[in-house]
């Protein structure tokens, strides 16, 4: 594949980073994407959303001619779909999987797709998606002579390049041939194993991965509930528990979030209900855990009003899914936000991974420290550790240490 074309779906937190990649391994790639700002972002050279070396790395191949974005497709080898794949919206029971995007861009292929040309679809999507996305690609274009696979990706915002290199890629073909072409693919820039099955297995490790993710996450953020309730810091008994051999409990939080934990495994309770019972109650743990988050902050403001004769300000240390990133896709902590205003509470918001909200007035640190009555950490930031925090009333929600 030295002289292999590449059209890439979506150029988010996926598909902008595998475009980059591939595009220094020296292959030619069009990035599509249905914004004209992060296309011309990405054509001069920028990136608008931050992962460590992104923007070097997209500067160096916009230069060299190897990456070019696109609001529409073109023709070419291989098509990779990175697009998100959401939860329906405005279905808070039993919500199923939202493939409108996965659609849209089998779509726009089938416009370009050619005999002898590779499909490969990365986005987390449920069982038979690539046979069923395969079907509708040779129905719009009258070409059956081409082939699919489904390649899941299995990287962390914040160490994406690094993952994208070193960690094992499952690789299932429609066929033993798309299989193998895909395999050639992703060993330009794979130094992980390439294991290939077929594409409905592939499937189902995608979501087997993160529903196992979030049961073991459920488990840490009840155990963490329970501990609070006797009187026991959680963190501490983590600790403690975890030099048992065989036990590797994670560190709870304020709930789940991020588009794959907090997502896939419903795409399992959606399809068979009555055999994910498991999952399903992983998902209500996860859940619990952030409405606890917010009565435990509630109770306390309600303490300092009844004790200060005033409503206490309330500093909000953290709103991303995760530690170190800004990314707040179903982020927990922008869930607690949300219901904190809804019950009137005075918020001072502090995120110093993000520059500005849609909804929220950001402050820095220092402000938030010096102005707020109780500080709530809800994320792991590294900016937030060895803090002075005074005397203050502290509810650390992330394991910080406060």
């Amino acid at each position: 594949m030295t002289s292999c074309l590449l059209s890439i779906f979506r150029l988010g937190y996926i598909g902008l980073p595998t475009a980059a990649l591939i595009a220094e391994s020296g292959l030619e790639v069009n990035g599509v994407d249905i914004s004209k700002n992060i296309v011309n972002k990405i054509n001069k050279g920028d990136i608008h959303i931050f992962e460590p070396n992104l923007k070097e790395i997209v500067q160096k191949v916009v230069k060299k001619g190897f990456l070019k974005a696109s609001t529409r497709g073109s023709n070419a080898d291989v098509f990779i779909i990175t697009v998100p794949t959401p939860l329906e919206k405005n279905k808070i029971e039993s919500p199923k999987p939202d493939i409108s995007f996965v659609i849209q861009a089998a779509k726009e292929i089938a416009k370009f797709i050619q005999e002898g040309n590779l499909v490969i679809l990365e986005s987390t999507c449920p069982v038979k998606t690539t046979e069923n996305i395969y079907n509708l690609i040779k129905e719009e274009s009258y070409i059956s002579n081409f082939e699919i696979a489904y390649c899941p990706e299995r990287v962390i915002p914040g160490n994406i390049f690094n993952e994208l290199k070193n960690n094992s890629r499952v690789i299932g073909g429609l066929t033993p041939k798309a299989s193998q072409k895909s395999e050639a693919l992703y060993k330009i820039f794979c130094k992980g194993k390439i294991l290939c099955t077929d594409a409905k297995t592939a499937e189902l490790v995608k979501l087997t991965e993160n529903s196992y993710r979030n049961t073991n996450i459920a488990f840490a953020n009840e155990i963490s509930i329970i501990a609070t309730e006797y009187g026991i810091n959680p963190y501490e008994l983590i600790t403690l528990t975890n030099y048992h051999p065989r036990v590797n409990i994670l560190n709870p939080g304020c709930g789940v979030g991020g588009h794959c934990i907090a997502i896939d495994p419903k795409f399992l309770i959606s399809d068979l209900p009555e055999l994910s019972l498991l999952t399903r109650i992983s998902c209500e743990v996860n859940d619990k855990k952030t409405k606890w988050v917010t009565n435990e902050i509630i109770s306390n403001a309600n303490q300092f009003l009844k004790s200060k004769n005033r409503e206490p300000v309330i500093g909000i240390f953290g709103i991303t899914f995760k530690s170190d990133v800004d990314d707040i896709r179903e982020s927990p902590a922008i869930k607690i936000v949300e219901s904190l205003f809804k019950n009137g509470n005075d918020l001072l918001i502090c995120e110093p991974n993000l520059e500005k909200h849609n909804e929220f007035n950001l402050i820095d640190i220092k402000y938030a420290l010096n102005n707020s009555d109780i500080l709530v950490f809800l994320v792991k930031h590294s900016k937030f550790k060895s803090l002075n925090i005074d005397s203050k009333i502290c509810l650390d929600f992330c394991g910080l240490g406060y």
